[in-house]
């Protein structure tokens, strides 16, 4: 579909002064009609691939689609249906797309997709025998290792693993649970310096909303963003709090530009959009979003400062003056 520009967003002086968005920077809608988008990452040939995970109903068996935009023809196009409920997307130093395939008749595993052939191969399944709850996002490391969040948010299969944790999914394909006190995790992203793993904490109060009675209460839990310290042998320590949005809603996905500033999908309903914070936490600026956004990622060469984000059933950009944090790419 065309794009479609939206009103200039109004930026703060103080905002302004942080030189995040450019004076003047304009939301772009450039597709709707999904279900739930999520997970825009970008191939190394700058296009954009996104998820919509679509919610299997008695009236809607769609089994999820993994989306393409390509920036020069403003064109959306389907990469592969059915995407195993795909949530999360990275592309790995090799140019090869890794993702996260969640639950409700998902995959329940991380895959990795040759774009030469368009061949799959499944990297991770199962951790001590069992199948994992519903993987959701993915970074990668320098080394070529992948870290995965694996919570439940909705489906029917029985639910597995005894925590709700981060796992670290190594280059010779030993899987290693490295956190399980990030309560509910949910996005995840590593530092440009490769010495922090970012973890945002998002307990929704519930383990299946599409499951629950409709109208029955929940509590909701932690809602945080949270830095750990990341060693050179891949392993976590929790190191602080960043920012604390209880008891509203906190963050789904998030990256870093190469100066390691984060881009943070927030959810919040009295203020959801895209915020900016600075390595210890501090906001730098807050870009609002016509629906609730659920990821964000870089554009890649000519669009290196663009900023991608899903929200609602739709796909934005919006130019920064950032340049985004992607692996430095072996050939």
């Amino acid at each position: 579909m065309k794009t479609s520009a939206l009103l200039p967003i109004v930026f703060t002086a103080a905002q302004l002064a942080a030189q995040i968005f450019a004076p003047g920077a304009k939301l772009e809608k450039l597709y709707e009609g999904g279900h739930l988008t999520e997970g825009v990452t970008a191939a190394p040939d700058g296009t954009m691939y996104f998820s919509d995970i679509t919610f299997t109903t008695e009236t809607n068996m769609q089994a999820g689609h993994i989306l393409r935009f390509d920036p020069k023809t403003s064109k959306t196009t389907v990469f592969r249906s059915p995407s195993g409920m795909s949530n999360g997307l990275k592309f790995d130093a090799l140019g090869r797309l890794i993702a996260a395939e969640g639950a409700d008749y998902g995959g329940r595993r991380i895959t990795r997709t040759d774009m030469a052939t368009g061949k799959a191969t499944i990297l991770a399944g199962r951790f001590n025998g069992r199948p994992f709850n519903s993987p959701n996002d993915v970074a990668i490391d320098e080394r070529g290792r992948i870290y995965f969040s694996d919570p439940r948010y909705l489906g029917w299969e029985p639910i597995e693993q005894p925590v709700m944790a981060v796992y670290r999914l190594d280059p010779d394909g030993k899987v290693h649970r490295i956190i399980t006190d990030a309560g509910k995790p949910n996005g995840v992203a590593i530092s440009p310096d490769q010495k922090t793993l970012y973890v945002v904490t998002n307990d929704d109060g519930h383990m299946g909303f599409d499951v629950l009675p409709k109208g029955a209460p929940a509590r909701k839990g932690r809602m945080e963003l949270n830095a750990y310290d990341l060693a050179p042998n891949g392993t976590a320590t929790f190191r602080k709090q960043l920012v604390n949005y209880a008891p509203e809603d906190g963050p789904d996905g998030l990256v870093c530009d190469a100066e390691g500033n984060l881009f943070v999908a927030v959810r919040n309903e009295k203020r959801y959009g895209v915020n900016v914070y600075s390595p210890t936490g501090q906001e730098l600026a807050y870009l609002p979003t016509p629906e609730r956004p659920t990821n964000v990622g870089f554009g890649r060469g000519a669009e290196s400062k663009t900023l991608y984000i899903t929200a609602g059933g739709s796909l934005y950009r919006i130019q920064t003056l950032k340049n985004g944090y992607h692996l430095p790419a072996v050939k």
